[in-house]
């Protein structure tokens, strides 16, 4: 039994020394999985023309702020300046923030801020949306149905989100680099 236990000890302490690597993956799997997605969901928010970054298309507004739009009759100008600073704020989070995972810059607060994003992102569909009231998009856990938007999909992906907020971008990130930059620095 010691062997065994001697045995399972030793596997165990190579895959913590392993986990360091956890971050790389789930840096890759967001790459993957959600990098394209987020991008798609942001160019869908652009308004035309060089300046779109900074004038939201009006389906950006009807996505963020869907019954604020409808009692507007969808004229963006009925809205107010803090409607147009979400709308913006939102939109440049589906740019900014993947794009820093991806590369593995300030990683724990960019996956920190797209679990933020997430969450608001799900509340829009469940509130503004009206997906509250579609339980096939809710879903609902341990139902041996695991494809539901909000509680199965958007759950895992947090979970992605979660692993790098706490076990930062991994061994091939800009965030490595600059550590080392740093400590190699103060130790001159």
């Amino acid at each position: 039994m010691t062997t065994l236990t001697a045995r399972y000890t030793a596997l165990t302490a190579a895959l913590d020394r392993a986990g360091d690597s956890l971050g790389l993956v789930a840096r890759f799997l967001f790459a993957a999985v959600l990098f394209g997605y987020f991008w798609a969901s942001g160019l869908t928010k652009l308004g035309d023309g060089a300046l779109g970054l900074f004038k939201p298309a009006l389906g950006a507004y009807a996505q963020i702020f869907p019954k604020a739009m409808e009692a507007a009759g969808y004229d963006v100008s009925q809205l107010t300046f803090l409607h147009t600073a979400v709308v913006l704020a939102g939109t440049w989070a589906e740019f900014i923030l993947p794009t820093l995972i991806v590369i593995g810059l300030a990683t724990r607060l960019a996956a920190l801020g797209m679990i933020g994003f997430i969450i608001v992102q799900s509340l829009t569909d469940l509130i503004g949306h009206g997906l509250w009231a579609e339980p096939d998009a809710v879903g609902r856990w341990f139902d041996r149905v695991p494809d539901a938007i909000i509680m199965d999909q958007r759950a895992l992906w947090v979970f992605l989100l979660l692993v790098m907020v706490l076990k930062g971008a991994g061994p091939l990130s800009l965030d490595r680099l600059a550590a080392r930059r740093i400590t190699g620095a103060s130790s001159l």
